[in-house]
Formats: C-alpha cells, sequence, structure tokens
C-alpha cells in the first residue's frame, strides 16, 4: 500500500522543527516513514468510527 503521508514535506518538516528548537536532528530513516504513515492511518480509522457513532459521513477536526 503507497503512504498517504509526502515524505518530502514531512522532512523538511523535521529539518524546520529541530532548527527553531535549537536541535541537530536533519535527517529521518526509512523505516519512520512507513511507522508515521501507520499512525496517521490509525487516527483517519479512529475519526471514521467516530464521526460514525456521531450519525454524520463528514469528518471533523473534533473526529482527530
Amino acid at each position: 500500500m503507497p503512504l498517504i503521508i509526502v515524505k518530502a514535506q514531512v522532512s523538511e518538516l523535521v529539518k524546520t522543527l529541530s532548527k527553531e528548537k535549537g536541535l541537530e536532528i536533519d535527517n529521518v530513516t526509512e523505516d519512520f516513514m512507513p511507522a508515521l504513515d501507520k499512525k496517521v492511518r490509525q487516527l483517519v480509522d479512529e475519526a471514521v468510527v467516530r464521526a460514525k457513532d456521531n450519525g454524520r459521513k463528514t469528518l471533523m477536526a473534533r473526529d482527530v
């Protein structure tokens, strides 16, 4: 299954956050992206269930 996250944007975010916090993290390993993707999928899955349980067909911020 293809990743639903954008690797380049995640890598850029890591660099930006690292710089803002005065850290020296500028790279991510190959296994980080699939792990992050799995977490995002779980979050979306839980949001879908919550919306359905609340009688809605639309995901909202409060479902996260």
